[in-house]
């Protein structure tokens, strides 16, 4: 701690090294995807620990957020894929920032953009293949496809790319399979109406181990480049980057009978002594995990009771012996038994995604640059990446 209350440490050396774990599983390139400032890491700190570590790509949602890591010095490639009609495309277009396009309305405002930017636009079409969410219906590729081209042969913009979004790869193989063979129909289609994409991607965190006939040309890797295990119950040598920790601001001995916060959903059934710490749903503690979530305290694991506040929620230390300033850890890599953001999310039942962007932002981030984890970038059983599948 360095005068905080709060204070999330982010390993980059962990980052580095975890993407070179999935760098290591396939032969395709790695896009790391830094949407959401990085996960609630930082977006510029870990997009330049990503391409140390071997991404090729950078992925976001916004136009700002691309924009943020242009006016940071990054020049490796970024594909923004989340605009609407009122996005300055120009402006992406001058950074040199590849943009995402589903629907032919925004390829018409994209295809303005190098009037203004003096350079053509390049866009990657995304086709809808099942996740039922963004990206052209099959019924609608069509045209999408045939104003790419227009604009293509007008050349004010350039197709780089197609691609899509696996909405099943931690857990269906069969809708992986499924949706791979709707993407090979549009790539099949859009190259037959003339349009040559040098990039093809498909393939998350849990297809980068587990669907090598996914990967084609780009991997996006999201979760697994902070340290998440992607896929339930596998481990593929990933680790956690992110630690929260803070200290007790108060202690007191109370007796069996007290009830504890709000609504006093708890009620102490023995005398225990209570520590306060100073971290609440505003700075990412879900509120509804009273009874169920768990820090590291003196040592070992101490249960968050009673409701947990905007700013602040209640351990019951039991009979440790605990101290005003003594350290509190509310996740981290698990190392030394505190929790991880995979627990997190089994308490809050959601997932470690929103667990770690849910951090809020008077947390403040501090980067070891120097890092603690090093790792072989081969993935111990690994299937071999079929990179060259789908390929021209």
């Amino acid at each position: 701690m360095t005068g905080e209350l709060a204070e999330a440490v982010v390993d980059l050396a962990a980052i580095e090294a975890n993407v070179g774990r999935i760098a290591g599983a396939t032969t395709a390139a790695v896009m790391a995807v830094v949407k959401a400032d990085g996960f609630g890491h930082g977006a510029v700190p870990v997009a330049r620990a990503a391409l140390a570590g071997g991404a090729a790509w950078l992925g976001v949602t916004s136009a700002a957020e691309a924009l943020e890591l242009r006016r940071a010095g990054l020049t490796a490639p970024v594909l923004s894929w989340l605009h609407g009609p009122r996005t300055d495309f120009a402006a992406l277009a001058a950074a040199d920032v590849d943009v995402s396009v589903a629907a032919p309305e925004l390829l018409d405002a994209v295809a303005a953009a190098p009037r203004a930017a003096g350079r053509p636009a390049r866009v990657h079409l995304k086709i809808d293949t099942g996740m039922s969410r963004h990206g052209a219906t099959a019924a609608g590729w069509p045209e999408l496809v045939a104003w790419a081209r227009k604009y293509e042969r007008e050349g004010v913009l350039a197709v780089r790319g197609v691609w899509s979004h696996l909405a099943t790869a931690d857990s269906s193989p069969s809708g992986v399979s499924a949706q791979t063979a709707a993407f090979g129909e549009a790539v099949a289609y859009a190259r037959d109406a003339g349009l040559e994409p040098e990039l093809l991607h498909l393939a998350n965190s849990a297809a980068a181990f587990t669907a090598p006939h996914t990967h084609f040309d780009l991997v996006r890797a999201g979760i697994a480049v902070y340290g998440v295990e992607p896929v339930p119950g596998r481990a593929f040598g990933l680790r956690p980057a992110l630690t929260l920790r803070t200290e007790v601001i108060m202690t007191k001995r109370v007796p069996a009978g007290t009830g504890v916060s709000y609504q006093h959903t708890h009620v102490t059934d023995q005398p225990t002594t209570l520590a306060l710490i100073p971290l609440g749903f505003a700075d990412g503690i879900p509120r509804g995990v009273d009874g169920r979530a768990q820090v590291l305290l003196g040592g070992r694991r101490s249960p968050i009771i009673g409701r947990v506040a905007m700013d602040q929620c209640v351990v019951d230390a039991g009979d440790l012996e605990v101290r005003i300033g003594d350290p509190v850890t509310v996740l981290g890599p698990g190392d030394a038994g505190e929790p991880t953001a995979a627990d997190w999310a089994a308490w809050a039942a959601t997932n470690p995604h929103e667990i770690l962007t849910g951090i809020g932002t008077r947390v403040p981030r501090h980067h070891d640059g120097k890092g603690t984890f090093t790792a072989d970038v081969r993935v111990e059983g690994a299937l071999p990446s079929c990179a060259t599948e789908g390929k021209r």
